[in-house]
């Protein structure tokens, strides 16, 4: 058993590599990883900044675009605290067991460990941006999108199954 300096903490495989150096960046709305979900086919997302895009280790930037009707199923990120900035739209975000509509101009905080969904209640798109303050739920939505513009083939529910089981250390799902 180690202790001291030569004590290390567990960090999970899909942390464990190194991120690229960080790299200042201003993005444009229309720019950065332009993906859409297999498992929301027409919803799409674009990954700002993680290891991949921009270098960080200490944080995830996703901005989303929700239909109206559009729904973010109840999950929670036991690694990370999580924002939500509602740039458009109207939205009922459900913390715990507290439901509340949230409009333009919101921001949701929401701990880690505490159960969210948010579904567009409004007549137009909702569009949010995420932040987490630790990186690895985007290496979760990638496995369940492709790049924008691919081919959208649907998940099975097996097949979705199987990667919640991968990632259950960054989204756990109800």
């Amino acid at each position: 058993m180690f202790s001291g300096t030569l004590a290390a903490r567990l960090i999970p495989v899909e942390q464990a590599a190194p991120a690229a150096n960080p790299t200042p960046l201003v993005l444009a709305s229309g720019e950065g990883e332009r993906r859409e979900f297999r498992t929301r086919p027409g919803v799409t997302f674009t990954i700002k900044v993680d290891p991949r895009n921009g270098g960080s280790d200490r944080m995830t930037v996703v901005t989303e675009d929700m239909a109206p009707g559009d729904r973010i199923p109840t999950h929670r990120h036991p690694h990370a605290d999580e924002l939500l900035f509602i740039l458009s739209g109207t939205g009922r975000v459900t913390l715990g067991d507290k439901v509340q509509v949230a409009q333009a101009g919101a921001i949701v905080f929401i701990p880690s460990d505490t159960w969210i969904s948010l579904e567009n209640i409004g007549k137009d798109h909702l569009t949010q941006i995420g932040v987490w303050s630790a990186p690895g739920y985007e290496d979760y939505v990638r496995a369940i999108s492709v790049p924008a513009g691919e081919p959208v083939t649907p998940l099975s529910k097996e097949e979705l199954i199987e990667i919640r089981k991968k990632y259950l250390h960054f989204g756990i799902y109800q």
